[in-house]
């Protein structure tokens, strides 16, 4: 849940911030991994989008671009290897990537843990596609990789579209 932030200044500032309490947030199984939507393109006017992933071993999305944003990602523990393009290379804990909109990229866990990350959308709005496109989480249940059926299924296929991603080799 979102909550404004409380009242404006004496003075007559207004406010309009947003504060996301930590478990709070849209919970989301998608292709293998456990996103949670905490600020969306239509919270941010547009202006941006946060999503905290945590990827098992063996997670992550397949290659794809972003047609509207730009995507930014914070490391926040364990390892990760990324596609930019054609080169790959691993990120670890507390490095940033970021991957300008229409660039090839991906993200994959080759470890033995799960990774945790921030993705941060500019402008805002690709993280729709967990939210509408994603399965509801099952506490106590392992979160299982989508297969090549899964992204092929029209319902996804759409809704790619509609967010601007484009599934690659």
């Amino acid at each position: 849940m979102s909550i404004p932030l409380p009242g404006g200044d004496p003075a007559g500032y207004p406010s309009g911030g947003i504060h996301v309490l930590s478990g709070d947030g849209v919970h989301k199984w998608f292709s293998g991994d456990v996103y949670s939507v905490k600020l969306t393109g239509e919270q941010t006017n547009g202006s941006i989008g946060v999503v905290h992933a945590s990827v098992p071993p063996g997670g992550g999305p397949v290659p794809h671009t972003h047609a509207d944003a730009d995507e930014t990602f914070y490391v926040l523990s364990g390892e990760l290897e990324f596609l930019d393009g054609e080169t790959t290379f691993v990120a670890r804990t507390g490095d940033i990537v970021h991957i300008p909109r229409t660039i090839r990229h991906r993200f994959l866990n080759n470890g033995l843990h799960t990774a945790q990350l921030l993705f941060i959308y500019t402008g805002g709005g690709s993280e729709g596609l967990f939210v509408e496109g994603g399965d509801e989480p099952e506490p106590g249940v392992q979160v299982e990789n989508w297969g090549p059926e899964r992204f092929a299924d029209p319902r996804i296929q759409e809704l790619f579209v509609k967010y601007g991603v484009e599934a690659l080799p």
